[in-house]
């Protein structure tokens, strides 16, 4: 969740099944099994058609690629191997609760920030905005926080094959640029 923060926020609002896109903040050290925080644009419906207290799911996507059965050494000898997709994921429910006070708004939008512009050569800071420009923009998110009431994790890394087969298709993925779902492979 850490490592890939870019997740999809399923709801049962009013209208429907919604889904949003949204970079998150995990907070381990608070609530029962953590917390979530983001933001969407006060534009987007959601915090609109879901009330707090909704139960919500949020679906973070790890490592995945296509392994083609040609990766699998025992393939070439019984041709008894099909194309599949290999995954991790973390699946995080809980109850939504929408923020528009500016102190929530400013200090999530300040912990995604440092976050993701840790790697610039010159990270963007808050304060590098004008005042009164931040202001109208932070009037213009709302907050949110998901208090997490379960964590599951889910792979599917080639583990019901055969260990030659498993380090065929992991050395396939690490030519092709996909190391860390190799590595995940691998005991």
């Amino acid at each position: 969740m850490t490592d890939h923060p870019f997740a999809t926020l399923i709801a049962n609002g009013s209208s429907g099944l919604l889904a949003n896109h949204l970079p998150f903040v995990f907070d381990a050290e608070n609530g029962s099994s953590g917390i979530l925080r983001a933001h969407v644009a006060r534009a987007n419906d959601v915090w609109r058609l879901v009330p707090d207290g909704a139960e919500v799911l949020v679906v973070f996507q790890g490592s995945q690629h296509y392994v083609s059965p040609s990766w699998y050494p025992s393939k070439h000898e019984s041709h008894r191997q099909v194309p599949t997709w290999n995954y991790q994921v973390v699946q995080a429910r809980g109850t939504i609760a929408w923020r528009h006070d500016e102190p929530f708004l400013r200090g999530i939008v300040a912990q995604l920030t440092k976050i993701h512009e840790a790697g610039e050569p010159v990270p963007w800071r808050m304060s590098d905005a004008q005042p009164d420009y931040l202001a109208e923009m932070l009037r213009n998110i709302v907050g949110l926080e998901i208090a997490v009431t379960s964590l599951r994790g889910k792979s599917k890394l080639s583990q019901n094959k055969e260990d030659r087969d498993r380090r065929g298709a992991a050395e396939t993925l690490r030519e092709r640029g996909a190391a860390d779902l190799a590595d995940a492979m691998l005991p």
